[in-house]
């Protein structure tokens, strides 16, 4: 069966930042142990126009010039997210126009937690390998809510990620798609009903049972299903809704920090949510040498993991450097642009 690889990827960071000192001190916490328990130091901020929408777009038009390929080729666009602009209108349709893609496109907006980013890869690499799409466009994109004094305001950011898929034999191919498979069970760890503006969550409850049995289990099984060890990856990517959870899961499987070093972006930048483990992705791609594996794992609370194994077809490509100069915003600012 025909396999398909990365051809272009993007990223989008607001330029905003708050330290989680600040937020300690609104709620007169102890910043340093909060920092050390979660494992994050600051995180992005969005600003006022800088909405799902806006930041998909910026990361999808970054990786189409780095896949150096026509808007036009893509045919398929799928954009996971927990904060889409609209409630009855989609964001990939919107995407779809203003990136100029082929007029007969796919188009979906996808949910499931923090792997609705990942699910869109899944869904375009099935596309492409099956030659009903020559491109097609997974999008992680989010500005993520936390009510205030919540646990989750110390890590609830925002950004966005994109990738373009295309076949494993293109002269543009990066990094090829191995194998993926996905783990899901109904564990309600964290939710947010329709009316409501917060999520809510269910604790301690969100580790075990939640985040660890199931990227235990997803990397098991990757493992089994792959006929890989460990030692076999360069470089691995895991969800990190902070920056314990993922350090405790590489420790539990012998992955050694200079397999994660790439990847483990979350102490300086938050949990973008739906953007979270493809933006580590990202990360990845600009570092990762030829014939390099790396194994991708995400999670979305509800709950449920993908998990991917890749293969480096190429060195990786860097980036443009962000030329925006970083800009850290108090407590109150925060309030009110979430107004």
């Amino acid at each position: 069966m025909a396999s398909s690889s990365i051809i272009g990827f993007g990223m989008y960071l607001p330029n905003l930042r708050i330290k989680t000192s600040e937020i300690a001190a609104r709620w007169e916490q102890d910043p340093g142990a909060l920092a050390s328990s979660l494992g994050v130091n600051e995180k992005t901020v969005p600003d006022r126009d800088e909405d799902t929408f806006t930041m998909a777009f910026e990361a999808a038009r970054q990786a189409i010039e780095v896949g150096k390929i026509r808007s036009s080729e893509i045919s398929a666009i799928f954009v996971g997210s927990e904060s889409h602009p609209y409630a009855v209108k989609p964001t990939s349709g919107m995407l779809a126009a203003a990136l100029s893609l082929h007029p007969f496109s796919h188009c979906a907006d996808l949910e499931f937690a923090c792997k609705a980013g990942t699910a869109g890869l899944q869904i375009v690499d099935s596309m492409v390998r099956a030659g009903q799409v020559q491109y097609g466009l997974a999008i992680g994109s989010d500005t993520a809510q936390a009510a205030p004094g919540d646990a989750l305001e110390y890590t609830a950011a925002a950004g966005a990620a994109a990738v373009i898929l295309g076949p494993s034999d293109s002269k543009n191919a990066l990094c090829k798609i191995d194998a993926t498979l996905s783990f899901t069970t109904d564990t309600p760890d964290f939710w947010r009903a329709a009316d409501e503006k917060y999520p809510r969550h269910a604790g301690r409850f969100t580790g075990e049972p939640g985040y660890f049995h199931h990227v235990r289990t997803a990397i098991t099984g990757m493992l089994d299903t792959a006929k890989l060890k460990p030692e076999d990856f360069a470089h691995i990517v895991l969800h990190m809704p902070n920056g314990k959870f993922p350090s405790r899961i590489a420790k539990e499987f012998g992955f050694t920090k200079a397999q994660m070093e790439h990847g483990f972006i979350v102490p300086s930048i938050g949990n973008t949510y739906s953007a979270c483990s493809l933006l580590g992705l990202v990360h990845v791609l600009q570092k990762a040498k030829k014939g390099e594996k790396i194994l991708l794992v995400s999670y979305g609370s509800g709950a449920g993991c993908d998990a991917f194994v890749l293969t480096m077809q190429k060195h990786g490509v860097a980036l443009p450097k962000d030329e925006r100069e970083t800009t850290y915003v108090s407590y109150s600012d925060l309030i009110t642009l979430k107004q």
